[in-house]
Order: C-alpha cells, then structure tokens, then sequence
C-alpha cells in the first residue's frame, strides 16, 4: 500500500473544522483554542483542521495562520490526523502556507479553491498543480465551495488534478448539487476520498462512498457528528440516519447568518469561547441568538452564567 493510500484509509470519518476563538482586545486566544482541540479529540473527532472557512482565514494574518497552525499541531501532538487549510486568494501566500504546514507536521491539507479572483478551469488546474507539485510527499484535500469562492472546480478539472498529482486524495465538497457529487465519485473513482462539506449532506456522502465530512456542526457537538460515521461504518445505519434527522434543525439554526458567526455565538453560550469575530464579520442578531440558544439547548447543557453579547 502506498503512503497515499495509507493516508486515504487514514483520513476518514469527522475531520472538525475548529474556530479560531480571539480575546476582548482582537488578539488570538490561544488558551482557549487548546482547550477546546483536547474536547474534540475526547469527543471523539477522528481528525481536526483549523484556519479553514470555519477559522476566519479571511481575518488572519499569514503569520497568524502560522501561529495558529503551530499551536493545533502541538495541541493535537499526533493523537489524530491534522489537515490545516492552506489555501488563500494569493498563490504565493498557498505555497507557503502549504509547505509551512508540511513543516509543522501536517498529515494533509485543504486547500480551496481561490476566492474572489474567480480563476478559470485551466486557471485552477494550473493553481492546484503548482501546490501540489512543491509538496509532492503531503497528501493534499481540495477544497471546493462555490457559494464562497463563486467559482465551481469542475469534474473535468478534478479528473485532470487527480491523475496529474498522485498526492492529490480527495476533496471537500460544500456543494448543495449532488449529482455533481456522486459524479466527482463515478470520475475519479470510488477509492477517492469525498467529504462533505454541507451539514445536510454528511449522511448522504456516506450512503454514496463518500470518506466522511468536515462539518462546521461539529464545534458545537462533535460527539454526535463523529457518530454519524461511526455508525455508518460500524453498519448501524438507522442509527447513522436518526443522528442526521437528530441534527437537521440545529444544522439550520447555525447557518441563519455567515459561518462561523453562530457557531461562535452557540460556543460562546456553552462557556467554551469568548464569542468574539473580527470585522467585518460580527455575531448575529440577538433575535437569532435567542433561536440559537432555544436549538442549542436542546443538544448541550448551557451553564447559566455565561451570559452573551
């Protein structure tokens, strides 16, 4: 078995996309990004990646992304598998980030698809070979979200990626089309590892082959997003399905506003985090916290002194 098989085999099930949690003054709070990487492993997560789109990557510094890099790789201390996202609208900053990632110990990483720029398919083959090419030993997950990036890696694209860099595995796809999904699989073959990136499509990428999901739900309750997998791999898929229909209203709830500004409001409320974004991304309406809270409440105790902006 080659290491990118070993690597395919290793990179499965709940991969939690964790926040990036800041202090009153804006700076980063490193403490509490420890603290709550030990709560996903405990609870079950089977690999973390940060400075994803759930990390506010957007309101980061390089340097910062470095340092928060640093500090999960030394949190996580190889307890399970860490994917960082490396990717950025700036080519340049990709490949440092990529390869500074690959230094710091990263088992793989996510890089999406440049957003704003808008590049062309030969544009994003050019852009991905290039990345994958100056790390050819680390596994490397592409990262496709078209609702952010305004930008959809195609199929053909993707084919081409994939038999042009053998490190290239898999992709996260936070597409709501899913017969672009289950094609991505009939192209590229069903031993590439397929993630979801929609909370509502976790089950279903799983029913289709797919490796499993890196789902901003789990910052609020990774114990039950790791089960889904779980019992699908386990062949409990009753089980696998009423943790989705379980999760459905919650899923909603946390997507009222722009990611992760409820995901920071709910943690905020569990007393995990201090509930702080940077601008020009804010906490949501109190009207929509108090629906966060009322959902929030139903999966998780909330301590009653944690009170929220």
């Amino acid at each position: 078995m080659s290491r990118f098989d070993e690597a395919k085999q290793r990179l499965r099930g709940s991969i939690s996309p964790v926040i990036t949690p800041f202090n009153e003054d804006g700076s980063i709070d490193f403490d509490s990004f420890g603290k709550i990487i030990n709560w996903h492993i405990e609870s079950g997560s089977h690999g973390i990646s940060v400075t994803g789109t759930t990390g506010e990557p957007s309101s980061l510094t390089v340097d910062e992304r470095v340092q928060v890099m640093e500090a999960a790789a030394k949190a996580i201390n190889g307890r399970v598998p860490f994917v960082p996202g490396t990717g950025s609208t700036n080519h340049q900053e990709t490949l440092y980030l990529t390869k500074k990632a690959q230094e710091i110990g990263a088992d793989a990483v996510l890089v999406i698809v440049p957003y704003y720029n808008k590049p062309s398919q030969h544009a994003l083959f050019k852009h991905f070979k290039a990345v994958a090419d100056s790390v050819p030993e680390l596994p490397i997950i592409l990262y496709n979200i078209p609702g952010r990036t305004a930008t959809n890696l195609q199929i053909d694209t993707l084919v081409k990626l994939k038999d042009a860099c053998p490190n290239i595995i898999g992709v996260k796809e936070s597409n709501k089309d899913f017969e672009h999904i289950n094609r991505v699989l009939l192209k590229c073959g069903r031993d590439f590892n397929l993630y979801s990136g929609i909370e509502l499509l976790c089950y279903p990428m799983l029913a289709i082959g797919g490796a499993g999901h890196i789902s901003a739900t789990a910052n609020v309750v990774p114990d039950k997003v790791a089960e889904i997998y779980n019992a699908w791999r386990d062949g409990d898929v009753q089980r696998s399905l009423d943790l989705h229909y379980d999760l459905m209203e919650l899923n909603d709830v946390l997507f009222k506003d722009t990611n992760p500004a409820p995901i920071k409001a709910a943690l905020g409320m569990m007393g995990k985090i201090k509930p702080i974004l940077r601008l020009p991304m804010d906490l949501p309406t109190q009207k929509l916290q108090d629906e966060i809270r009322s959902v929030v409440k139903t999966h998780v105790d909330l301590p009653d002194s944690v009170v929220t902006k």
